[in-house]
């Protein structure tokens, strides 16, 4: 096989500058070994009740759906699940897609198109930033949570084009929260449809799990909220929540949804028993957050940087690359399994270790880890 010329230059480019991806096995559940690097936030992936949602889905509707839901793909599970998450977000309906990624491209290429206006928080995950490209619009990039800045660019944008405002609840990479109240009430004022993305909020804040976007939160509610079925939830998909029409006008619209297989059941029922456990049992998502916030203070009071965080995901600032990658090594030769955060996926110069906390780490857990992670930076150098 010939590879194109530049493939060797661009590699080595990569590696030279410490920015080369690997693709890390991910330890046995059985193992000893603490991963940090999953976003199983509420440890449902392996809860009895889940695998056997995804069971019964399973056996009484096969393997997979078999056609997109415009085709012949449409099942009644998906129908049952898209009325279960519509009841949590406190809204009309919903509309399932393969994943969330699938559900961002989906729903921003169908809300805006040429001669548009597509504002966006500049640390927004990678799959905003390619809806807004997709979509055709032109993009507006506001400073990160910041409302003001994201009122002045709405004065420079003509009458004439549709505006749509777009930022995540609790951002993946940083753990901190979006100002929502504010944004939203800022959009309202310009005129702006509003899209927040609530990947790794759903299931972890609010009432069983309803995120920060839930009904009563704010009077200016978005037009579209966007969550995953494939992090706390345990499953996997996407979905977006809206208005009756709304839901009928991106069954028309969304490419990703229009011209995708519909979600295999078994997601489905395990989504669905997610979902329950979530209701039934005492606020799961608070007990994270407790343990997550005793494990960001035992970084910082050792001297730690982690950033904003003020959710289960915590980030310890290293801002090298060659840095991010030494320490991520050193804890995984002490059986913690995290992985080193660098460019595109964060800006450059905030190289990161991301600590993605979960209900699987008990508290013994976090103190090890944060201790062992304490000397290893100040062995290095690194505080």
């Amino acid at each position: 096989m010939n590879d194109p010329a530049w493939l060797d230059a661009r590699l080595n480019d990569w590696r030279r500058r410490g920015l080369e991806r690997e693709l890390w096995t991910a330890p046995p559940s059985s193992s000893d070994i603490l991963n940090f690097a999953d976003n199983d936030y509420l440890d449902l992936s392996r809860h009895p009740d889940v695998i056997a949602g995804a069971i019964t889905a399973l056996q009484n509707n096969g393997t997979g759906a078999r056609a997109s839901r415009v085709m012949a793909g449409n099942l009644p599970c998906h129908r049952t699940l898209e009325r279960r998450l519509a009841d949590l977000k406190g809204y009309p309906d919903a509309l399932l897609f393969g994943s969330g990624f699938l559900a961002n491209l989906g729903v921003m290429t169908a809300l805006a198109g040429r001669g548009d206006a597509v504002l966006i928080d500049r640390l927004a995950h990678a799959s905003l930033i390619d809806g807004a490209r997709l979509s055709g619009a032109r993009i507006w990039r506001f400073k990160h949570n910041d409302p003001d800045h994201l009122h002045a660019l709405l004065q420079q944008i003509p009458e004439t084009a549709r505006r749509l405002v777009v930022t995540e609840s609790v951002f993946s990479m940083d753990g901190d929260r979006a100002p929502l109240r504010t944004i939203a009430q800022v959009a309202a004022n310009g005129n702006a449809l509003l899209l927040f993305d609530e990947a790794h909020a759903t299931g972890v804040f609010g009432e069983a799990g309803a995120g920060l976007m839930h009904p009563g939160e704010t009077e200016d509610q978005p037009t579209v909220v966007i969550g995953t079925l494939s992090k706390a939830l345990g499953a996997y998909g996407g979905f977006a929540v809206c208005s009756d029409k709304m839901r009928t006008y991106l069954i028309q619209r969304a490419r990703s949804f229009t011209y995708s297989t519909a979600l295999p059941p078994a997601a489905v029922g395990a989504a669905l028993a997610a979902l329950d456990i979530c209701r039934r049992e005492p606020q799961p998502g608070r007990e994270l957050l407790r343990r997550a916030a005793r494990f960001r203070k035992h970084l910082q009071a050792g001297g730690a940087n982690t950033g904003a965080s003020a959710s289960q995901i915590v980030p310890v600032m290293l801002g090298d690359n060659t840095h991010a990658l030494q320490l991520a090594d050193a804890l995984r030769r002490h059986n913690i399994f995290c992985l080193a955060i660098r460019p595109p996926t964060v800006p450059a110069g905030s190289a990161r270790i991301r600590f993605s906390v979960t209900l699987r780490h008990q508290d013994a857990d976090l103190d090890r880890t944060a201790d062992r992670t304490l000397d290893i930076m100040r062995r290095h150098g690194l505080l």
